[in-house]
């Protein structure tokens, strides 16, 4: 039986934290540019009354970063309100809390952050996430924020390059610990399993089987382990190609089908397909997020990626925004097979999927060939 999890009849998306930031190119209905939403606001810029027209105020605008974060938001036809959910935090404590007062997020709706995996590019912008988050509800009804992680946190992970993947030349900053999450307001849930959040409208995976033969991991990355000392210290790098605490999040929206948020894919976004489909069967509309495909290590793996999502995945996904670590030849593919429904993704993008009921009934199962 597919998870208890609420279709949607409308899901508003705001990228704020990405590697890219894009302005001009052509995009499809529903997705919105960053300058539009500027322009609709009345809290920044300048309006130029000799001209006629606003000034644009660039200090007020989104910034990149190589990291993820977006704003989920989801809606239920007779339900009071929508839901507000953060999927991961970025990488520092300055882009996430710059680009949410860039696009006036009410950030006193937030009522959950979603940590897709510990790295600290995805985790980074959550301490100052939410003392943001306790200073802005401090004048307001105060919210509680719930902080959805995988329980096996890591002391430290480092990065080990090629060819031989095994001497680490740096750690990456340290994830949050429990503790730091707790002091600064947060009600941390450690999940392993696959579960329903945002009062049944998004579902949380739990761990992401590894069936594919082509989708090994991250080849270079490994994690400090302690060990039993006299002094009691001491530890050493050990490999971790797999990322097991990573973990996805799908939103069934009426008619239209899942809308997939992969951060990194670390587990290939084949497997994550696989997965969701195998959950729910019920069609891909869209897949967001980093796919991991960047870099003369994952090269390899981009035609066999675009060959199933184009070919072997029936129906195949209307969009696919590939952001983050997907890398630049990996856009080229998919666009050469997607055309217009590879969406060049970056923050300050919007994106609005209108749920349609009449029309789930005619929906495909979805079959890989």
């Amino acid at each position: 039986m597919p998870p208890q999890v609420k279709q949607v009849d409308k899901l508003t998306i705001i990228f704020l934290v990405d590697n890219c930031i894009e302005w001009m190119t052509k995009l499809p209905p529903g997705f919105s540019h960053e300058l539009p939403q500027h322009l609709q606001q009345t809290s920044h810029g300048v309006f130029d009354k000799e001209k006629g027209v606003p000034v644009l105020d660039f200090d007020n605008f989104c910034c990149g970063a190589h990291g993820f974060s977006a704003l989920i938001e989801t809606s239920v036809t007779g339900e009071e309100s929508s839901r507000l959910t953060l999927f991961d935090t970025g990488p520092d404590s300055l882009s996430l809390v710059r680009n949410i007062k860039a696009m006036e997020v009410p950030v006193h709706r937030i009522e959950r952050v979603i940590t897709s995996h510990w790295h600290s590019d995805h985790t980074g912008g959550l301490l100052s996430f939410l003392a943001l988050k306790k200073d802005i509800d401090g004048g307001l009804h105060k919210r509680p924020c719930i902080v959805d992680v995988h329980p096996s946190r890591p002391i430290a992970r480092g990065i080990a390059p090629g060819p031989g993947y095994d001497k680490v030349i740096c750690a990456l900053p340290l994830d949050p610990t429990i503790e730091s999450i707790q002091t600064a307001g947060g009600i941390v849930e450690p999940h392993s399993e696959g579960h329903a959040v945002a009062d049944g409208a998004i579902w949380v995976s739990g761990e992401i089987p590894r069936v594919t033969d082509f989708e090994t991991g991250i080849l270079g990355g490994h994690r400090w382990m302690k060990e039993s000392t006299d002094n009691g210290h001491g530890g050493k790098w050990v490999n971790e190609p797999h990322i097991m605490d990573e973990r996805y999040a799908a939103i069934d929206v009426a008619g239209k089908g899942l809308v997939i948020f992969s951060a990194c894919s670390h587990a290939g976004i084949v497997n994550v397909v696989k997965d969701a489909v195998e959950t729910f069967n019920r069609p891909i509309y869209m897949i967001i997020g980093g796919l991991h495909l960047a870099g003369p290590e994952f090269s390899p793996r981009i035609p066999k990626t675009v060959n199933f999502l184009s070919n072997s995945l029936r129906p195949s996904p209307m969009y696919i925004l590939p952001m983050h670590c997907s890398g630049f030849q990996s856009k080229i593919a998919l666009e050469k097979s997607f055309g217009e429904g590879c969406v060049p993704g970056g923050v300050g993008l919007k994106v609005e999927v209108v749920g349609d009921r009449e029309h789930d009934g005619r929906l495909f199962p979805p079959t890989i060939v």
